[in-house]
C-alpha cells in the first residue's frame, strides 16, 4: 500500500480524462481515415498543456488536482494535428521464390 500513496490523485484523474476525451474525439469529430493512437497522443499533449496552464497559475476549473477547462480546450485544439503524428509503417514482407522457378534453375 505505501506504493499507491506515491501516486498523486491528479495523475489518475488526468489519465482517465485523456482516455475519455480521446474516445469522445475519435467518435464525434468528423475527420476522414483516422486512427486512434494519433488522437490519443494529441489528446494527451493537450491535457498536459492544460496542466501546464494550471501550473503557471492561470485561471482554471479544477476537478481534484486535475485542471479541466484548459485541458479540454487544448486537447480539442490539438486534434487537427493528429494527422502529423508519425506512425510506424508495416514492414514489407519479402517474397520467397516459388518451387517452379527453383526447378527451372536446376534444369538449365
Amino acid at each position: 500500500m505505501p506504493l499507491i500513496r506515491l501516486i498523486p490523485p491528479g495523475l489518475v484523474v488526468a489519465v482517465f480524462l485523456v482516455l475519455i476525451l480521446s474516445a469522445a474525439f475519435y467518435a464525434a469529430l468528423p475527420y476522414r481515415r483516422r486512427r486512434y493512437v494519433p488522437i490519443l497522443v494529441t489528446t494527451a499533449v493537450g491535457v498536459a498543456l492544460g496542466q501546464l496552464w494550471d501550473y503557471l497559475g492561470l485561471p482554471a476549473l479544477r476537478l481534484g488536482q486535475a485542471n479541466l477547462l484548459p485541458a479540454i480546450v487544448f486537447a480539442l485544439a490539438m486534434q487537427p494535428l493528429a494527422r502529423f503524428v508519425p506512425r510506424p509503417q508495416p514492414e514489407p514482407v519479402e517474397s520467397t521464390p516459388t518451387s517452379s522457378s527453383d526447378s527451372r534453375d536446376s534444369d538449365g
